[in-house]
């Protein structure tokens, strides 16, 4: 079995225990990484104002314009780069890679997203982001026979012929590698699991393993948390045998969430 662990990137996951846990997975694992946090940081440091955005679903999430793409490039470099070292302090041995590297992630470019502005629908051009259509398995399972690979954002974007580096959503990203390899994703986040209610930390929807419980499981998820059902559905549907979403500051937390801790999408959820 092949673990696939995505660590965000929101300022209240602490990335350590999962690092330190790696080395104690017996299963091949490829890390995936987001960076929202380093992201604004940097943009706060270049005096730019990020612009968040909603999608006609309820996801939220920034708009990824040309000098935002130049910030989201450098702070994701810089986080892998963190997250590598990480590793090989915890006596593992790790390679750091983009999307763009060896066209692990790739697929269209989209210059424009539909979005909801006060209550209207709107086309918002602009944007430097794509949609993941391949990934590049084989690149991954060559390294996986002596390293762990760390992946994240950007991907390569076709732009009408021309492959151009493109933000992509981590969550998704990590969708997409998990069911390329027909892999478990973890998703380690500032949260338990996914909450039926987000102010009550007792509410956790424990097993999301039918077309009922995906409902809910939907209606429930508010904010980026939508993202991350999203990307279960998505991972699902690609091969992967088995999603969970839990807190990435639990003590061993890929060791808790393999063994039950979080909330465990199945792929009865969407059959």
């Amino acid at each position: 079995m092949t673990v696939v662990v995505k660590i965000g990137g929101a300022r209240a996951v602490d990335p350590a225990g999962a690092l330190a846990d790696v080395a104690d997975v017996d299963e091949d694992v490829v890390v995936v990484h987001g960076g929202s946090t380093a992201v604004d940081d940097l943009l706060d440091r270049l005096d730019i104002d990020p612009t968040y955005v909603e999608t006609p679903d309820g996801v939220v999430g920034r708009f990824t314009d040309a000098q935002t793409m130049e910030a989201f490039t450098m702070a994701m470099s810089t986080v892998n780069s963190d997250l590598v070292a990480g590793l090989q302090n915890e006596g593992v041995d790790a390679v750091g890679l983009s999307g763009v590297d060896g066209k692990l992630l790739a697929g269209p470019r989209k210059s424009a997203v539909r979005v909801v502005e006060d209550g209207t629908k709107k086309i918002k051009r602009g944007d430097h982001s794509g949609s993941i259509r391949e990934v590049n398995a084989d690149l991954l399972e060559t390294l996986l026979a002596d390293y762990v690979p760390v992946v994240g954002p950007p991907m390569l974007g076709d732009d009408d012929g021309e492959w151009v580096p493109v933000n992509s959503d981590a969550d998704r990203a990590a969708a997409a590698v998990a069911g390329a390899l027909n892999a478990t994703l973890v998703v380690l986040t500032d949260v338990p699991g996914l909450l039926r209610d987000v102010d009550d930390a007792d509410s956790l929807i424990e097993r999301v393993d039918s077309p009922d419980a995906l409902r809910e499981a939907r209606a429930a998820a508010e904010g980026f948390m939508g993202k991350k059902v999203m990307a279960a559905e998505e991972a699902l549907d690609g091969g992967a045998t088995s999603v969970v979403v839990a807190s990435a500051n639990a003590d061993a937390p890929i060791d808790a969430a393999l063994s039950g801790a979080g909330t465990t999408f199945t792929p009865d959820c969407i059959s």
